[in-house]
């Protein structure tokens, strides 16, 4: 895969991230007959901030601060602003973002199950995950093609 497209599709992650984050990853309530609510990344940082501090500072880690790193650490690799050493770590920050989206899903399901709320899922959580996915899959291919983890070893500084 060119390097060009890897660049161009890791820097409109960029944008779609910020839009993933206030888009609607559900609508939930406690009756259909009374309307339910649009819950977003953003808004459901809001209400955390208000009841449980802690809490709020790891969705706001995974779900803001570790995507939107990876895909800034991917653009200065890709642009040769950093070294290929910083892969492994941006695959951490990729895991770690994708653990939100799961977090997203088990609280659908356990809420689903329970049975005295409706919840829908919303096009923002497929937002999310696509975001999450191709970031996953940027770095991918961005390490096969700089030949894996650890940059090459020129021969001459070996002998130094």
């Amino acid at each position: 895969m060119p390097t060009t497209f890897l660049r161009f599709a890791n820097l409109a992650l960029l944008v779609l991230f910020p839009v993933a984050w206030f888009a609607p990853l559900m609508r939930a309530g406690l009756l259909p007959l009374f309307g339910l609510s649009e819950i977003s990344v953003i808004s459901g940082l809001q209400s955390l901030w208000g009841s449980d501090v802690f809490l709020a500072l790891l969705v706001t880690a995974f779900a803001l601060f570790a995507p939107y790193l990876k895909t800034i650490g991917l653009a200065l690799v890709h642009f040769h602003l950093a070294s290929t050493r910083l892969m492994p770590t941006l695959s951490i920050l990729g895991k770690l973002a994708m653990a939100d989206v799961f977090l997203i899903a088990l609280y659908i399901v356990v809420v689903k199950g329970v049975g005295l709320a409706t919840v829908e899922t919303a096009w923002g959580l497929y937002l999310f995950t696509g975001c999450i996915l191709a970031s996953i899959a940027i770095s991918f291919l961005t390490s096969k093609q700089t030949g894996g983890f650890v940059p090459e070893i020129d021969a001459s500084e070996t002998q130094r």
